[in-house]
């Protein structure tokens, strides 16, 4: 059996994290940077995910320091996250191609109703209609 298709905060995480350890304010920049906006990951979101990252060994705490009064701490993948990150990627891209495969064998066409007529539009494929 596969393993299930990753979540997307969790893609997102490990992949903010693929080139270099980043503390949680970075993180929450390089996901919106990421998802170029889509994703703005709040910050109790984004630490109970880095809990049970740290949890499954997908990630590891790097290094903790005082700033302003306040631990820091900063975050990186581990072995572990890296296979994981690298599986995914792999599934994301074998069905992108296949959707790519799928759109390119069938072009669809757009069967128009007569002038005037009130009846919808529909898309014709393989002979049949959507």
């Amino acid at each position: 059996m596969t393993e299930r298709a990753m979540q997307e905060p969790t893609l997102l995480l490990l992949t903010a994290l693929a080139d270099a350890p980043r503390h949680g304010y970075a993180l929450i920049q390089e996901i919106s940077a990421i998802s170029e906006g889509r994703v703005k990951m709040r910050t109790g979101t984004l630490y109970g995910a880095l809990d049970r990252l740290l949890q499954q060994g997908l990630i590891e705490v790097a290094s903790e320091e005082i700033v302003d009064g306040r631990a820091r701490r900063t975050y990186a993948l581990t072995e572990g996250g890296r296979g994981a990150l690298a599986t995914e990627a792999e599934r994301l891209r074998a069905v992108a191609e296949e959707a790519e495969r799928r759109l390119a064998a069938v072009r669809p066409t757009v069967v128009r109703p007569a002038a005037g007529s009130a009846k919808l539009a529909f898309i014709k494929v393989r002979g049949a209609y959507a």
